[in-house]
């Protein structure tokens, strides 16, 4: 016998998923964590640079620096 209102649980099991993403803002937003976000953006910027060094565009990215 299931009861007619559903539980938090199953409320929740029927919600959209919102990604990695969304995620991590909902836990910035609601645990106002916010001095972490120019932590991740930095740690973001220099993952991309590293990607970057591997490729063509190397010469120039090295020259900026």
């Amino acid at each position: 016998m299931k009861p007619d209102k559903p539980s938090e649980f199953e409320f929740a099991a029927e919600q959209s998923r919102s990604g990695f993403l969304g995620e991590l803002w909902a836990f910035l937003k609601s645990n106002k964590k916010w001095w972490m976000l120019p932590i991740i953006v930095m740690l973001l910027l220099l993952g991309l640079l590293v990607v970057l060094s591997g490729t063509g565009l190397a010469p120039f990215i090295y020259t900026m620096f």
